[in-house]
């Protein structure tokens, strides 16, 4: 784990709950720390929901527990009963994320058998926290998941680039490749849940700009194009190796993968600004694809040996090809209204 703004935020937020819980001279102060704790969130909207969410399942907590702290006093069986109810009802609620927090509450609130002053005590503490860590997270440095989508955009393209250019020359070390792999992997997964909470501040918090719609169709087939190339390694990893190669066909699937990723560092530097919209390209770099798929398909065809585990790679490159020019045609018409059909 990598210190960033989420841990400096967490550190803030508890902070500012313990200093709340004593200008209002509430005790004790450790359940608003661990609530502020649990409530930072990555997103503005995730922070918002989950303070929504808290403010229901607390008061439905603390009300289930004061009634079992009344009725069974608190005994360790009591107490572990209205647990379990109130995990099912959040859970039937679809608020699981509440969980730790609301159980938190129910067992401190339950220690007092039923008072209802305690229970009141308590509940405010959970809230304390939560607030706390709402106000933090949306006044110091806010989430700004699009700088860290485009950053981590540009580093899997990196990581990417440097694979497909030695997937087939056998040129990088094996435990380089499985390292390297295993860091696409991860950005990949982390961009998908970066796109997640783009969209649902965008779609949840206010209605969205034209631009702003426009920019999120551009970083799914970014993500998507990744991921279509991330999948060529794989069938190369599982097949090509597997098969019978001349010379002459290292060179082809390798000069291929080299013009593949060339056009799509092109394309990256369309969106920066660096190079201009340009159609030739695009034309043969179709072409060339198209054609590369016919030859090994041929090959299938003629029943060489390995030839339809080359197939199987074609294929993949195929589509991430594919992927690739409708990339080419959002960066080409970025700036046009046209980008909106892509999607």
């Amino acid at each position: 784990m990598t210190f960033g703004a989420r841990m400096l935020k967490t550190g803030l937020a508890v902070t500012l709950a313990l200093y709340a819980v004593m200008w209002l001279n509430l005790s004790p102060p450790l359940m608003a720390g661990i609530a502020a704790i649990f409530a930072m969130q990555p997103s503005i909207y995730r922070s918002w929901r989950y303070l929504i969410d808290q403010l229901q399942t607390n008061v439905l907590g603390a009300v289930l527990a004061m009634l079992g702290g009344m009725l069974f006093s608190n005994e360790p069986i009591a107490v572990g009963l209205v647990c379990i109810i109130v995990i099912m009802i959040c859970l039937k609620l679809k608020m699981g994320e509440t969980i730790g927090v609301t159980l938190v509450t129910v067992i401190s609130v339950m220690e007092a058998s039923g008072q209802w002053v305690f229970a009141l005590n308590r509940l405010s503490l959970s809230l304390i926290g939560i607030l706390s860590a709402f106000i933090i997270n949306i006044i110091i440095i806010p989430p700004k998941p699009q700088v860290q989508y485009e950053g981590l955009i540009r580093k899997a393209f990196e990581q990417l680039s440097l694979l497909l250019r030695t997937a087939v020359s056998d040129e990088i070390k094996e435990t380089v490749i499985h390292q390297e792999k295993r860091s696409l992997e991860d950005a990949i997964n982390s961009l998908s849940e970066k796109y997640k909470l783009m969209e649902e501040d965008q779609k949840r918090l206010r209605k969205p700009k034209f631009s702003e719609s426009r920019q999120m169709v551009i970083y799914k087939q970014m993500l998507r194009t990744l991921h279509k190339g991330y999948e060529v390694l794989d069938a190369i990893e599982q097949h090509y190796f597997q098969a019978v190669r001349s010379a002459e066909l290292n060179k082809a699937f390798d000069a291929h993968l080299e013009q593949m990723i060339k056009f799509h560092e092109h394309i990256m530097l369309k969106f920066d600004n660096k190079l201009k919209p340009n159609t030739w390209e695009a034309k043969e770099f179709a072409e060339n694809n198209d054609r590369f798929l016919s030859e090994m398909l041929e090959r299938y065809a003629e029943r060489i040996d390995g030839a339809l585990r080359l197939s199987i790679v074609s294929a993949e490159i195929y589509e991430y090809g594919y992927q690739l020019e409708r990339l080419n045609r959002l960066a080409d018409h970025s700036g046009s209204p046209e980008v909106q059909g892509e999607e």
